[in-house]
């Protein structure tokens, strides 16, 4: 149950993060205004509280996995919200850390 919370906890984070990140993007890239900045600046500020609820109290740990959940979220998103077509290696990349992830937050610590 706390790997289900915790993989939930990192979706809603990405969310949050990756469009955040792309609001502003659109808002200074896209000339789309203060106001997509301004959501996007929001959105960032909320990604930083959904962090904090993860069930593990390791900062270092939290962010490090979180990292291979950016790198294929960032991607999904792109694909999704761009037309961006990732290629074999972006798809490969992203696995990669995603398996990074998954023995950084979820390999079995015996105590530790």
């Amino acid at each position: 149950m706390l790997v289900l919370r915790s993989a939930a906890l990192f979706v809603a984070a990405a969310l949050f993060e990756i469009g955040g990140a792309w609001l502003v993007w659109q808002g200074v890239r896209e000339h789309r205004g203060w106001l997509w900045i301004g959501a996007g600046v929001m959105a960032l500020g909320v990604y930083g509280f959904v962090a904090t609820l993860q069930p593990d109290a390791e900062f270092g740990r939290i962010l490090a996995a979180y990292g291979g959940v950016f790198v294929a979220g960032s991607l999904a998103w792109g694909m999704v919200a761009d037309g961006y077509r990732p290629d074999r290696w972006d798809v490969t990349g992203a696995l990669i850390c995603l398996a990074g992830m998954t023995v950084i937050m979820y390999a079995p610590r015996g105590g530790n």
